[in-house]
């Protein structure tokens, strides 16, 4: 990814589009576990990516592309979130998936929904999109410690909506994160 980065930089709009290509799985779950709609989880997505084509060359090193980008879409995210905070919306009536889905993942998708949104943005964040908890604290502007805690905090709250008492959810493996579909 590294190489890709660098020939974007330099012009290359075939490496850029291959990039965007790579993460865009990664990015539309992000996006959709913060606003919680794929309509505007598609519209952070496309700003996300006009900025990052935009300001590639303010990038300094290669290796952080991923944060960076994700660090844009954060904030196109709460772009749209502060948008809709000052419109007051009719009742709100939940999407219907098209695709077919498991019990379980609907299951998931539910009780993520369920979840406090600074809990829910730093689940995505380490166990979908598998960033550690310093790069979740760059990310987010807090302390490595509060995104350990709000890590906890949000594996109760899930143990406590699925369980329905407080116990803590296992921990998944590196393996099972990436089997993991929002």
């Amino acid at each position: 990814m590294k190489y890709l980065v660098k020939q974007a930089i330099k012009g290359d709009a075939d490496a850029f589009l291959e990039l965007m290509e790579q993460n865009s799985l990664n990015m539309y779950k992000v996006a959709r576990a913060i606003l919680q709609n794929d309509e505007d989880a598609a519209d952070a997505i496309q700003d996300t990516i006009l900025t990052c084509f935009e300001k590639l060359d303010t990038l300094k090193k290669p290796e952080y592309f991923k944060t960076w980008m994700t660090r844009i879409l954060i904030n196109e995210c709460n772009k749209i979130l502060r948008h809709y905070r000052h419109i007051k919306m009719p009742e709100f009536i939940p999407e219907q998936s098209i695709r077919d889905s498991s019990i379980a993942e609907i299951e998931f998708k539910q009780m993520l929904e369920l979840v406090d949104e600074k809990y829910r943005v730093v689940l995505v964040l380490y166990y979908v999109y598998g960033f550690k908890l310093q790069d979740i604290s760059e990310l987010l502007g807090i302390n490595e410690n509060t995104v350990k805690t709000r890590l906890v905090r949000a594996r109760n709250q899930l143990g406590e909506l699925y369980f329905g008492h407080s116990q803590s959810v296992k921990r998944c493996t590196a393996g099972e994160k990436e089997g993991m579909i929002l």
